[in-house]
């Protein structure tokens, strides 16, 4: 049980932080960027990087084996001094992730479906996308994230011990 609680904390620990990171890039780099631009750049460059990321290394990887590994963690480190730390992870961790697919899934579901930038209304488009709800959401779940990913790392530290 030892060895799977060690490997199944390592691969939450690693999954989270690359959860962290994605939702980070997106708060410090890509929303900054695209909100410097003009509306059909960024209807676009939007719905162009939501088809690209839905791929079997984030999806799987990262977003949802977050959650699973973090599961699986929690569940080998019962009674141990590490659970604690690895159980409010994952309760971080499912706060964004319901946070996620109540407002940022939705979000980018209807800026995809809203159509073709050189066909469409790329001002209304944008409006209703509504930035700042996408930007303030993806503010909290990274700061979830990162706080889980802090906690598991810790929790590595403890079952060390």
């Amino acid at each position: 049980m030892s060895t799977l609680r060690i490997i199944s904390l390592l691969a939450a620990t690693v999954s989270m932080g690359l959860t962290a990171g994605a939702f980070a890039l997106y708060a410090h780099t890509v929303m900054p960027g695209l909100a410097r631009t003009d509306d059909r750049t960024f209807v676009w460059s939007f719905q162009e990087m939501d088809r690209a990321i839905m791929n079997p290394w984030f999806i799987g990887g990262c977003f949802m084996g977050a959650l699973l590994l973090t599961a699986t963690a929690a569940a080998s480190a019962f009674r141990t001094d590490a659970f604690v730390w690895v159980a409010t992870a994952l309760a971080l961790y499912l706060v964004a992730f319901v946070l996620t697919l109540a407002i940022n899934v939705p979000l980018n579901d209807a800026l995809k479906a809203a159509g073709d930038p050189l066909r469409i209304d790329v001002a209304a488009a944008r409006q209703a996308f509504d930035e700042a709800r996408w930007v303030a959401s993806n503010v909290i779940r990274t700061v979830l994230a990162t706080g889980a990913f802090g906690l598991l790392a810790w929790a590595l530290v403890v079952t060390e011990r």
